[in-house]
């Protein structure tokens, strides 16, 4: 599963039309990738750690923390 989550957060960085259809509709967007249909609390688990991975590459979390130690 972990493979499938970091293809998941790799299409949506990488594939404009599939960011759009994960903005609009995540669960969708993920079960099109899966290619199987899951029960929905493993859909949203999915959903959050994608959004989770995409938010600390994107100038989340991991943006805040380097500028704490680059404060002069």
């Amino acid at each position: 599963m972990k493979e499938k989550i970091e293809e998941i957060v790799e299409k949506v960085k990488n594939d404009k039309d599939f960011m759009n259809k994960f903005k609009e509709n995540p669960v969708k967007a993920v079960e099109e990738v899966l290619g199987v249909d899951l029960p929905e609390e493993q859909i949203n688990n999915i959903v959050e750690t994608v959004k989770a991975k995409i938010n600390l590459d994107e100038g989340g979390l991991l943006d805040k923390v380097k500028g704490i130690f680059n404060k002069d």
